[in-house]
């Protein structure tokens, strides 16, 4: 009998990955801000790695996007492949513009209403030309045999990836945490701290200050979870590849997630739960869209 596989890996990395977030959902709940006051230290790498370290995970669009071209080509729709294509590629642009962006504007030295708006146009080609060779890559990798598993995992991708965005955008404003960067600036942070469950719906608003919970740049990493099921699209696929690429991806997650608390951006259990709700979002979704219909 076939052993029951999660996003192309052994279900018991699925239950293990979950676990760890629960456990540290526990542990957090009683010591989010002391863990803080332990690991918090603004770096200037930490700082480049929080900007520029969901490029990784935002390669999945224009691969996922590739997935889907290569299926729905064998299915004889190249232009619906094609359009879908486009929209992985501008997804990852979209959402890397808005999330670093400004660290790219500000490394070519644009200053809004002051530098020549080339440089911004400059900047968007950069963030454009850089998710091209995801998508040449997949190209000559994917195998094409299989169109509907092609179809699924590409599609799986962009809409747990939307859908895992918006979700936590949605909890921040119902929660309306406060970040301990902004606890630290007061005077009695203790006396304004939160707990996740201590919930102020729409306090938040469009400051940001207060959008700790739960992680959105963990909601970006943990789309790395998702590298397994594309290796298991390639030519030369085996479970040990797999394996690998879940490696791979659960030492980013850890390394994000310690990075967004040294940086004071969020607690324990803000990158848990970020963490766990992306993981949970992209599991059913890929599971459902995977799911091979029963013989007759």
């Amino acid at each position: 009998m076939k052993k029951k596989t999660v996003m192309a890996v052994p279900a018991a990395c699925f239950y293990g990955v979950a676990a760890i977030c629960v456990l540290g959902i526990i542990l957090g709940s009683v010591f989010d801000f002391q863990i803080n006051e332990r690991l918090a230290n603004v770096t200037k790498i930490g700082s480049y790695f929080a900007a520029f370290g969901c490029y990784f995970s935002y390669c999945l669009y224009p691969a996922a996007g590739m997935c889907l071209y290569k299926g729905l080509k064998k299915k004889g729709l190249p232009m619906a492949g094609t359009l879908l294509l486009i929209i992985g590629w501008f997804l990852a642009v979209y959402y890397t513009n808005s999330y670093s962006g400004a660290k790219v504007r500000a490394l070519l030295q644009y200053t809004a209403g002051e530098s020549s708006p080339w440089l911004s146009v400059l900047s968007w080609l950069i963030i454009a030309a850089l998710y091209v060779w995801p998508m040449l890559v997949c190209s000559k990798a994917l195998e094409e045999k299989d169109a509907d598993k092609l179809i699924a995992v590409g599609a799986a991708i962009l809409v747990a990836g939307v859908l895992a965005d918006n979700v936590n955008l949605w909890l921040k404003q119902v929660a309306s945490r406060p970040r301990y960067k902004y606890l630290i600036t007061l005077d009695d942070p203790v006396s304004e701290y939160r707990s996740w469950w201590q919930m102020v719906p729409n306090l938040a608003g469009s400051n940001d200050s207060f959008k700790s919970w739960p992680s959105g740049n963990m909601t970006i990493a943990s789309m790395m979870f998702s590298l397994p099921m594309l290796a298991d699209l390639s030519k030369k696929r085996s479970g040990t590849k797999n394996m690998i690429c879940f490696a791979i991806a659960a030492a980013f997650v850890v390394l994000y997630g310690y990075n967004r608390i040294h940086m004071t951006n969020h607690f324990l259990t803000d990158v848990c739960f970020g963490t766990l709700i992306t993981y949970l979002i992209y599991s059913a979704v890929s599971t459902a869209l995977l799911r091979k219909p029963m013989k007759q």
